[in-house]
């Protein structure tokens, strides 16, 4: 298996060679920014759906409250299991492929997600969504590092991309609020990423780098079993976490990452080169996505329904207001691209983790006393953090590996990221729902380990820098 040196994986190197073509001749490349961006914002809107709508899709299903984080973490599961096997696969056999295959099941799974009529049925539909928005968001930064070579146009791309990760997390529970009813909110998603694929058959142009081999199946079975493992004795951990089930779940998942280490070491075209952990920019960017997901995600999953529960919020309502999070998000990240030349990715995820600690520990004590406009300078504070965050992951992503391996690169942070997401939610409400006085009570306990997960991630992302 051929190894990357440290000279390889510079982010010099992630520059293109005289042997690719100018920016100017790269075919449609603001039209392949401008799909990439609006299925990856699909895709986030049926990520966050749930937030606001969790009270009524668990009424409707009879889910009960220590089975409802599957209704929230069907998705990341999916995401997290086959993000990195989707990007080895999109640049070994076409990133527009293995795109517009993504997209096209996004929209069959999101619709269906209308039609369940139980807690597991409705979790496979999500696991499904997961998996299909595993092949979308993996290869949309291949296309794009393909679409713009240069590293200015690059910069560019990869901060409006971020800026739509941000923009559906904003708009997605808006719309599912707005919605008459939550099936119907998944249907118009469904539709959206249908009309999506559409418009790519005919605008997208293909790319690959191929290794030659064939795909890494074992890697991808050993790596998704082991990560189903870890999500189910998290989620099953609240009812107890010294249970036998919890235990074996827990030993299954160290024993499958295991054999899936001996799987990637022995085969010639690995969903991820081993070396790259010994690669601190790509360390970095690991736990930065890791991060984001264990603090940032898993508490604003939850907390929407903490709302509707403490203060009595409509989902409607409970969108608008965090539209002010997700909204500066969104703005932020879309601006963050200035800073480029003044202040590094890495250096901007450290920010971007304070500022969300910042804002979490402004919002202490805001439910308890039954006030919503207590959250908001907190939620303005994590809002610029999240809208740093985003904007720097994707583009420390692609410049951790080399330009030819960027769908592995953006498959490998955005893994952490869902994994992180999984244990993130799981974590929240057990946490929350726990705390012997009450709701608001436990989400405040939540929020301080929120803010003490994201000052470690801001800690971690600035030792992490890379050696002179």
């Amino acid at each position: 298996m051929t190894r990357f040196s440290e000279r390889t994986l510079s982010p010099a190197s992630a520059a293109p060679t005289v042997s690719e073509p100018s920016e100017p001749s790269v075919p449609n490349s603001r039209a392949t920014l401008a799909l990439t961006s609006a299925a990856t914002a699909v895709a986030l809107m049926t990520y966050t759906a749930p937030m606001v709508t969790l009270p009524d899709i668990a009424a409707a299903l009879h889910t009960p409250l220590s089975a409802q984080a599957w209704l929230l973490n069907g998705t990341p599961l999916g995401l997290a299991a086959l993000l990195l096997v989707a990007g080895s696969l999109a640049d070994d056999y076409g990133r527009r492929r293995i795109f517009l295959a993504g997209t096209f099941a996004l929209g069959i799974t999101t619709a269906l997600s209308a039609l369940t009529s139980s807690t597991w049925l409705f979790t496979l539909t999500r696991i499904a969504q997961g998996a299909s928005s595993a092949a979308l968001l993996a290869s949309s930064l291949g296309l794009i590092v393909h679409a713009f070579p240069t590293p200015h146009g690059r910069l560019h791309a990869t901060g409006v991309w971020g800026a739509f990760v941000s923009g559906g997390i904003a708009i997605g529970p808006l719309v599912a609020g707005a919605m008459p009813d939550w099936r119907v909110a998944y249907g118009v998603l469904g539709a959206a990423a249908l009309v999506v694929a559409a418009l790519g058959v005919r605008t997208l142009s293909e790319s690959r780098a191929p290794r030659g081999g064939r795909p890494d199946l074992a890697g991808a079975v050993t790596f998704g079993l082991a990560l189903v493992a870890l999500v189910a004795a998290l989620t099953l951990g609240r009812d107890g976490w010294l249970r036998a089930p919890v235990g074996l779940l827990l030993l299954a998942a160290v024993a499958l990452v295991a054999v899936f280490a001996l799987v990637e070491r022995r085969i010639a075209t690995p969903m991820i080169d081993l070396s790259l952990l010994r690669h601190r920019p790509f360390l970095a960017s690991s736990a930065g996505g890791l991060f984001t997901g264990f603090a940032v995600i898993g508490l604003f999953s939850f907390l929407p329904a903490l709302l509707q529960q403490t203060l009595h919020l409509s989902a409607l309502d409970t969108a608008w207001l965090f539209l002010l999070w997700s909204g500066l998000s969104f703005t932020v990240a879309l601006q963050a691209r200035r800073l480029s030349g003044r202040v590094s990715s890495r250096h901007q995820l450290a920010l971007g983790f304070l500022l969300h600690a910042a804002g979490v520990l402004t919002m202490l004590g805001a439910l308890d006393s039954g006030s919503w406009v207590r959250l908001l300078p907190g939620l303005v504070i994590a809002g610029v953090g999240s809208g740093l965050l985003n904007a720097a992951l994707p583009l420390l992503s692609v410049e951790s590996v080399p330009a030819q391996r960027a769908a592995m690169g953006s498959g490998a942070q955005q893994t952490f990221r869902y994994i992180g997401s999984c244990a993130g939610v799981a974590l929240t409400i057990a946490i929350a729902t726990s705390a012997g006085s009450g709701l608001a009570h436990g989400a405040d306990i939540a929020m301080v380990v929120s803010a003490a997960l994201a000052v470690l991630a801001s800690v971690s992302v600035v030792v992490l820098r890379e050696r002179a």
